[in-house]
């Protein structure tokens, strides 16, 4: 059997790291997550849109360990809000903030405007290996509900209805949310590029 290829995930939020390991699997890749790197810093999200954060993410931990690292930037887009949270999604309500306060506040927000809450969960995935940097984008079209239901998701789960359903995220089974979530979409296209990348 080949060997695997090590690649470093560049995340310390176990939800995301459950996501990306259910869609990339293991046979091909051994996904090494980045709190399993001793003194793997905070890297600081200093871009302007989801894209720059992510490859931000990706070049500095390949920097720091020399892994090949995938990064992934995503958040909520809520149109009456003009595209807020955005980049800002995991830290508005504070840097330290807690899903529930940032919900509190996006709720809180949305209340000055008329339903429906129109909104999309974006993300941006990157690859970078000391030469090939690759990205990827996924998006999932919904709407907003105004008191959280579930408790199967994280972030904004509890408050997102995607487009088609009438369940939120965090009521929905894993397996269904993973194949309609934008992560899910963006590691799809990343799995293809990086399926030709492990052959090189």
């Amino acid at each position: 059997m080949p060997q695997r290829k090590k690649i470093l995930v560049a995340t310390m939020n176990r939800g995301k790291m459950y996501e990306i390991r259910a869609i990339l699997g293991s046979e091909s890749f051994e996904l090494i997550p980045a709190d399993q790197i001793r003194s793997y810093p905070e890297i600081p999200e200093t871009g302007t849109t989801f894209e720059e954060n992510a490859i931000i993410k990706a070049k500095e931990s390949f920097k720091l360990t020399g892994i090949p690292a995938l990064a992934d930037d995503s958040g909520l887009v809520v149109d009456c809000l003009d595209g807020r949270p955005g980049i800002y999604s995991a830290r508005y309500a504070g840097e330290d903030a807690a899903y529930d306060d940032n919900n509190r506040k996006v709720l809180h927000e949305i209340a000055g405007f008329d339903p429906p809450y129109t909104a999309r969960y974006v993300c941006v995935m990157a690859f970078y290996d000391g030469n090939d940097l690759i990205t990827t984008h996924g998006e999932c079209e919904g709407e907003l509900i105004t008191e959280p239901r579930g408790i199967k998701g994280f972030g904004y789960d509890p408050l997102f209805v995607p487009a088609g359903y009438s369940e939120t995220m965090a009521e929905l089974d894993p397996a269904v949310k993973n194949k309609l979530s934008h992560r899910y979409k963006a590691i799809e296209k990343m799995k293809d590029a990086l399926e030709l990348w492990k052959e090189k």
